[in-house]
């Protein structure tokens, strides 16, 4: 699985606080070294070193932001009752103020799971999408952008899963966090990539970023066949889980 690698590859920059401390430096060193030594083994085993030394970082160092990074992205890449402890965490006084936004960011994003989702939009192409009209497909929410490298990574997946569930009723919708309209058109075209795309040219900042308060990519959430958000972590396991609701 390369969804955890490549992603956390791109987010992850441990040193970058330049920690005053001593052995708070020689901590964040020995930390890098035991996530590279995670990370040659598998995503599980990366994911739950990170886990460990953001605990670790915070037990000892609860002022310093490292561990809140670290812990913020082990709960973008857990399940639901994981990341509720962790939003706990992340919401703690001395928690800085970026993240104690993320964590409420978080917390509204479950909120949704369980709800029909309503996303509605004129795609680039000029077709009109309607999650909520599409009742009996399983539907997959794809925020990503061509920049984003860990989203074109993942995008051999994605395509896979699509080609192989796609006549059984699987559907995909992208949400492109893009500026250059014709950059995005031609990527689309090139990489051949047939499902309806959301553009606005506003980067971070667009409609539906904003009203789902995505700040990360890639994230992926999946809607079940009833219209419901089922999923806010698609990524692992992508085709699994599309069979899986499939047959409900």
């Amino acid at each position: 699985m390369k969804f955890l690698s490549a992603f956390l590859a791109a987010a992850i920059t441990l040193s970058s606080l330049a920690p005053a401390a001593e052995d708070y430096e020689a901590r964040v060193i020995a930390a890098n070294k035991a996530l590279q030594e995670a990370k040659k083994k598998s995503d599980q085993d990366y994911l739950a070193e990170m886990d460990k030394q953001g605990h670790a970082l915070l037990k000892d160092f609860p002022d310093k932001e490292d561990a809140y990074q670290l812990l913020y992205m082990v709960a973008l890449n857990s399940e639901p009752e994981k990341i509720r402890t962790l939003i706990a965490e992340l919401s703690g006084d001395k928690a800085p103020a970026e993240y104690r936004e993320r964590a409420k960011n978080l917390a509204k994003i479950l909120d949704r799971l369980g709800k029909p989702l309503d996303l509605k939009f004129k795609a680039i192409d000029g077709r009109e999408v309607d999650v909520a009209a599409m009742s009996g497909k399983v539907v997959l929410v794809d925020f990503w952008a061509t920049w984003c490298a860990p989203c074109v990574a993942e995008l051999p997946n994605v395509k896979a899963a699509y080609e192989k569930l796609h006549p059984k009723g699987f559907e995909i919708v992208g949400i492109s966090f893009d500026e250059d309209k014709g950059q995005l058109e031609e990527f689309i075209k090139s990489k051949e990539i047939t499902w309806p795309q959301y553009f606005d040219g506003k980067a971070w900042q667009n409609f539906l970023a904003q009203q789902y308060g995505i700040q990360v990519i890639p994230v992926m959430w999946l809607v079940d066949k009833k219209g419901n958000l089922v999923d806010v972590n698609a990524r692992p396991g992508l085709a699994e889980k599309v069979e899986k609701l499939l047959a409900e």
